[in-house]
């Protein structure tokens, strides 16, 4: 999966995975936004990793991003076009690697992407961008940011519904507790926590339920927050 930033070519996320999933682009994307800064947009090809509209739903970066006061693109159907500057960078990424030892593990992979990252960044004069180097272009130019941004950090926790039907958290150093019910005991699950805000989502990355926590309370009834079952451009 990479991430390029859309002015000045620079890589910001680029990682090696046998499959991707849902969350797996939440997280590439959280690392690069904590490096980088948030962005004002970010536009996506109509992946299900990206996006769930086509289902009647959120996914997990759309929820993430819509947290975050970042403006969420997508590429109109079938017209790879509409994200060519990454999909330029696949194949300029692909031909370094094609030249490199083939990889013999998802570890040494990634490090012919990490030394590749490095040189397209920070040595090779990009033609795009007038044969400048991305990282120069990117370091002089002022950043464009969410109108509301959100400075809270972002961390993914795996859990289980317990035997009586609810999860357990720390915030503000207490343990809060968020119904769930019946039907969900042993259902794992994922938490995308950011100060107050939870959303609580399958392994898949499907939303199961939003919502904010309340200082006053312990104990999250079953109430609301149910859901149906600086630009860059992101692709795998």
């Amino acid at each position: 999966m990479n991430i390029i930033d859309d002015h000045s070519r620079l890589c910001v996320g680029a990682v090696a995975l046998r499959v991707t999933k849902a969350l797996d682009v939440v997280e590439i994307f959280e690392t690069a936004r904590q490096t980088y800064g948030t962005p004002a947009s970010v536009l996506t090809d109509n992946g299900a990793i990206y996006t769930a509209r086509y289902r009647g739903g959120k996914a997990a970066l759309e929820i993430e991003l819509e947290r975050l006061g970042v403006t969420c693109k997508h590429s109109s159907p079938y017209h790879p076009q509409t994200c060519g500057k990454v999909e330029r960078f696949h194949q300029t990424m692909k031909k370094y690697l094609a030249k490199q030892r083939p990889a013999r593990s998802l570890p040494e992979l990634q490090r012919q992407i990490d030394a590749f990252v490095t040189y397209y960044n920070e040595c090779r004069p990009h033609r795009g961008i007038g044969r400048k180097i991305p990282k120069e272009v990117f370091d002089a130019k002022v950043k464009a940011h969410p109108s509301t941004p959100s400075e809270s950090h972002l961390r993914i926790r795996h859990d289980k519904v317990d035997a009586c039907g609810k999860l357990t958290l720390r915030y503000e150093g207490k343990l809060r507790h968020i119904g769930m019910g019946a039907a969900f005991k042993g259902q794992v699950v994922v938490l995308m926590i950011a100060d107050a805000d939870v959303r609580i989502l399958t392994p898949d990355g499907e939303p199961l339920r939003i919502l904010t926590l309340d200082r006053a309370r312990d104990y999250h009834p079953q109430t609301l927050g149910w859901t149906s079952t600086m630009s860059w451009q992101m692709s795998r």
